[in-house]
């Protein structure tokens, strides 16, 4: 097994990992704060040249919860191989849970959402069944590349 495949190696990033993502949960205030403006700009703009209006703030800070949570699940899974994907997913949930909580009970300006719950699971099932299926297919085309040696050649 190479060093990279070693699960241990992948605890290890999944745990550095916990820390730019508790910088995000525990911030003050909403990190999109800075750039809200500029984001209503730019809908309003989207929204004038046609883009369908569904594609709206919410929609956007749902779609960033996802996407935040993708990697947390490409790790976890290389983490922790032996797990199912709904154990993974319910790992994404307990760290999910946990800032939301946090937020609720420490943060003034931030507040606890359901939604943030749902899209932060959903982005770490992504992110665990991209990673399965993208080793399973590095294997399956390693597998393929190796020349089945016969008998008969073995032998020579």
């Amino acid at each position: 097994m190479k060093h990279w495949e070693q699960p241990s190696v992948w605890r290890a990033i999944l745990l550095a990992m916990l820390v730019p993502l508790a910088l995000v949960a525990f911030w003050p205030s909403p990190v999109d704060k800075p750039v809200q403006g500029e984001l209503a700009g730019f809908l309003v703009l989207i929204h004038a040249l046609g883009i369908p209006r569904w594609l709206n703030y919410s929609f956007i800070e749902a779609t960033a919860n996802v996407v935040l949570f993708v990697p947390v699940g490409v790790v976890a899974s290389q983490a922790f191989p032996s797990k199912r994907i709904w154990q993974l997913g319910a790992f994404g949930l307990v760290i999910s849970g946990c800032m939301e909580l946090g937020q609720q009970l420490f943060l003034h300006d931030r507040f606890a959402s359901p939604l943030d719950l749902v899209t932060n699971t959903a982005g770490c099932v992504i992110g665990a069944v991209a990673a399965r299926v993208g080793i399973w297919e590095l294997k399956r085309r390693r597998a393929q590349r190796q020349p089945a040696l016969s008998p008969s050649k073995s032998n020579l």
